[in-house]
This record gives C-alpha cells, structure tokens and sequence, in this order.
C-alpha cells in the first residue's frame, strides 16, 4: 500500500510518499511492530508568490498530478483546511485543497482527509503536538536519521502515516477501511 499524503498551501505544498511494509520477523521472534512503514519520497511544490492565484494553483495541480504518474500510489492522505483568522487565507487554503483532491479523484485514487489534530494525535499522541514532536516521531516511526525536511514536507509525510495507522487499526477493528462511525476522518472510494 502507498499512500501520498498531501499538506495543501498555496506558497508550498508538502508531500510524502509512505509505504506499507510486513512486518520483518528478528531472529525468529515476531516482530513488536504491528506495521513496518517506510518513507519513499518528500518535497514540497513550490509556487511563485507573485503569481496570480489561478496560476498558483495550476502549478499545485500538475505538480501533485505529475508526483502521482511518477509514483503510483494507491491512496491520497490529506490535511484538512484549519481555520485561519485571515479569512483570505483560509479560502486560498481551501483553493489549494481542492486542486490537490481533484488530481486525486482524476486519478482514481482513495482519498482520505484528516484534521491536523487528528494528525498530530496519530503520530504523537496528543492533538496539540508541536510541530517539533510530530518530526521526533516521524523519525522514530519511519526509522530515518534526521526528520522529514522542510516542515511543509514533513506534515505531508505526517498526512500519508496518519493514513496508514488509521487504515491498520480498521483493519484489526475488522472495518476495513480508515476512519469510523463517528466520522474523524472523511473516505470516500
């Protein structure tokens, strides 16, 4: 399973690309880890500041539809619009997540989207994690030396293993699918 998780942004949008792996046995023994995960890709689609936003979120789309052609995941993981107090960032926000969900419906891709809480509650533990915490355990999770950079790239990342650990634990609850009744995450398929 590959899962592109997506943190939208109209001046940088984050990604990263999160396999699933089985879990490795050592020396015999079953392995404590319930799931094996490991990071294929991360950057971040840069936009030009002084361009218009039509154009802005053009570069967003063929960026995220190129990023899905190259690397062929089977779910798109994305972050969902916070609540600016700018109102005019907040609807450029949700500009850049539709471009960024309709290359991922195009590409008949399962889409899952989660609130940054939920994310940082994921990875974490707790829904008010810093920005910080969530990198320290991106590295422990995904076994790396030295945390997802930039940051924008690392909330993508964030995004793609909130998915997969969301889409295990269905698993084990027999569901099958991420998310549950009371909705925290919205899938469609």
């Amino acid at each position: 399973m590959l899962v592109l998780g997506i943190d939208p942004g109209t001046a940088a949008t984050g990604y990263g690309l999160v396999a699933r792996e089985a879990a490795s046995s050592r020396a015999g023994t079953r392995d404590v880890a319930p799931m094996a995960m490991r990071l294929v890709e991360c950057g971040v689609i840069r936009t030009h500041p002084r361009d218009p936003l039509p154009a802005r979120l053009r570069e967003i789309h063929e960026g995220v539809v190129e990023i899905i052609q190259r690397l062929h995941p089977s779910h798109l993981a994305v972050e969902h619009a916070f609540h600016a107090r700018n109102v005019r960032t907040t609807l450029a926000l949700g500009h850049a997540r539709g471009v960024v969900l309709l290359a991922g419906e195009t590409a008949g891709l399962v889409i899952s989207e989660f609130p940054p809480a939920e994310i940082k509650k994921a990875i974490v533990g707790r829904g008010a994690a810093s920005k910080e915490q969530v990198q320290f355990m991106l590295t422990h999770l995904l076994r790396l030396k030295s945390a997802p950079k930039p940051a924008d790239a690392s909330d993508g990342v964030a995004a793609a293993v909130t998915c997969l650990l969301t889409w295990h634990v269905a698993q084990l609850a027999g569901n099958g699918r991420p998310g549950n009744a009371a909705g925290r995450a919205a899938v469609r398929r």
